[in-house]
């Protein structure tokens, strides 16, 4: 096959998170080439013009998706699929209403509680209905790669919590709201699409190892992009949930599925919890077309399901022909 291997358009000087997203292209067009297809590497442009003329001179038949935002923001990576269905293309991960939807996290928790999928309570400005004097975590609402997440993210009372989003706000724009903050186990489970539905992958569970006392256990933007740094050493990824504790594994492989059906997910997508101390999964997000570089969590729990890097990449391929 002929794949156009479509990349985020990453300025010079860019952070790491988007930077990934090159690491990633590269190691795709590797795999796709000892897979003996035919691939070229492009930038996602957003000008209808010259996207259509782009693919009309490579024409591929897949499009390998990897435009994980538009001039730094994620909020607008479903621009990517939406004209790719547009012109016609078949193309890997989820379409422009799954991504869209998910990428917006109080509406994926509104849709959840709907489905009565757990998650934990949230609360959001202008009004802040519900909000309580407990321990809150700020978040972005449309950004991922845990935009601006760190140790001052965890606050506790309304007050405190209200001043860090529209601190958030004023430095960096964009949507703030407030999850409450469960200090319970995290896990990160890889969803890949067969052709009888939704297969789950190892789950991984996020260790915070030998954490110094008084932080909050959060996998902040330092612990993603920093190797080097304290807090990506000491957070180790586990496998070995479905062996050691088979009724929390099931009700993980549960709530992943109903996720997978509440959002018409395809391709391959990622579901993040945290477990409370009475065993009880919470979804925290849904990570659609999640990041697939080889030293990524999603390649991590193929590779422990006994996947090499170009079968995963294959079977990503083969999702977008069932699609």
């Amino acid at each position: 096959m002929r794949v156009l291997v479509l990349h985020s358009d990453v300025a010079p000087g860019a952070p790491p998170d988007e930077l990934d997203t090159l690491i990633a292209a590269e190691a795709v067009a590797r795999a796709l080439k000892k897979l003996g297809h035919d691939f070229v590497l492009e930038p996602f442009t957003s000008d209808p013009d010259r996207l259509e003329r782009m693919m009309d001179r490579i024409g591929p038949d897949i499009v390998f998706n990897l435009v994980e935002g538009i001039d730094g923001l994620g909020q607008h990576a479903p621009i990517a699929p939406r004209m790719l269905d547009d012109y016609g293309a078949v193309f890997t991960g989820a379409d422009a209403v799954a991504m869209a939807v998910t990428n917006d996290k109080p509406l994926t928790k509104r849709r959840l509680r709907e489905a009565g999928v757990a998650t934990p309570e949230w609360s959001e400005p202008p009004d802040w209905r519900g909000l309580k004097d407990g321990t809150y975590i700020v978040k972005s609402a449309l950004e991922d790669a845990s935009f601006m997440l760190d140790d001052r993210s965890v606050v506790t009372g309304k007050e405190k919590v209200k001043i860090r989003a529209a601190d958030c706000y004023l430095k960096h724009g964009g949507r703030w709201f407030a999850e409450e903050f469960i200090d319970g186990r995290e896990f990160n489970i890889a969803v890949l699409q067969a052709p009888d539905g939704p297969e789950l992958l190892p789950m991984a569970e996020m260790v915070f190892e030998s954490w110094p006392a008084g932080r909050p256990c959060i996998v902040g933007y330092t612990a993603k992009w920093d190797e080097a740094s304290l807090e990506s050493v000491q957070t180790v990824r586990h496998f070995g949930v479905e062996e050691n504790e088979p009724v929390l594994a099931e009700k993980l492989r549960s709530a992943c599925k109903k996720c997978w059906k509440i959002f018409d997910l395809t391709g391959y997508a990622r579901v993040d919890f945290r477990v409370t101390a009475q065993g009880e999964p919470l979804v925290l997000e849904i990570n659609t077309n999640p990041g697939i570089a080889p030293d990524a969590g999603f390649a991590a729990a193929a590779a422990k399901a006994g996947m090499r890097y170009d079968q995963l990449i294959a079977r990503i391929l083969e999702a977008a022909r069932l699609r």
